[in-house]
């Protein structure tokens, strides 16, 4: 028996080929200077993409949009009391047209049953001015809590609103500043500012890429 004989059983063992890349991982090639080597066992974490701006993605909503939620619900409170108030002047008009249908039936030369018609007819319609307050004050809280999910429509929906806004109070200020009262022109100043601030917070870049930001 020769020891270079491959079937000696008492040979050296036969050298092992050496063995092959491992075909689809990408291979460690030596450490760079200054390149920290990738840990294993964890992925890599992708950067967040960019709007169109070239900007980040922002993570927590931007201070603009954050004065306009709060400006929203400020504004639905102020919406809300209104149209308490509304019914409650309208309760005690439908009171007083009563009261003059009391009087009408009693005598029939009196004078008020036109007016408790009239009384009627503008309870009704102090009911409906409430009701627009209140539906109101509804969306102006359905969008400050959207903002924190919501996507283009409610972005859309903001700024129309605040548009819309800034229209009825800039013709509140122009009344007021007629009538050369200071606290008819407060009210409606101060309207305008808030109306200013929640149309342009979603439009500004900021609020743009935070309505149109990636959600998981």
């Amino acid at each position: 028996m020769s020891f270079g004989d491959p079937n000696n059983p008492y040979g050296p063992p036969p050298q092992q080929p050496p063995a092959a890349p491992n075909y689809g991982y990408p291979q460690q090639g030596p450490p760079q200077p200054g390149v920290p080597p990738q840990g294993y066992g964890y992925p890599q974490q992708p950067a967040y993409s960019a709007y169109p701006g070239g900007n980040a993605m922002p993570q927590t909503m931007p201070g603009l949009l954050v004065t306009a939620r709060v400006f929203l619900y400020i504004i639905s409170a102020v919406q809300i009391l209104g149209g308490l108030a509304w019914l409650y002047v309208a309760a005690f008009v439908n009171d007083v047209s009563d009261k003059a249908d009391e009087l009408s039936s009693s005598s029939s030369d009196n004078p008020f049953g036109t007016i408790g018609d009239g009384g009627h007819m503008a309870a009704g319609l102090i009911v409906f001015l409430a009701l627009i307050a209140l539906g109101l004050a509804a969306l102006s809280i359905t969008l400050g809590v959207k903002f924190g999910k919501g996507a283009q429509g409610v972005r859309i929906t903001t700024v129309v609103y605040g548009a819309l806004g800034g229209i009825v109070g800039l013709i509140m200020l122009f009344a007021g500043l007629d009538s050369g009262l200071a606290s008819a022109v407060i009210f409606p100043l101060i309207w305008v500012v808030f109306a200013a601030i929640i149309t342009a917070a979603p439009v500004v870049p900021s609020g743009t890429a935070w309505f149109s930001r990636p959600r998981y």
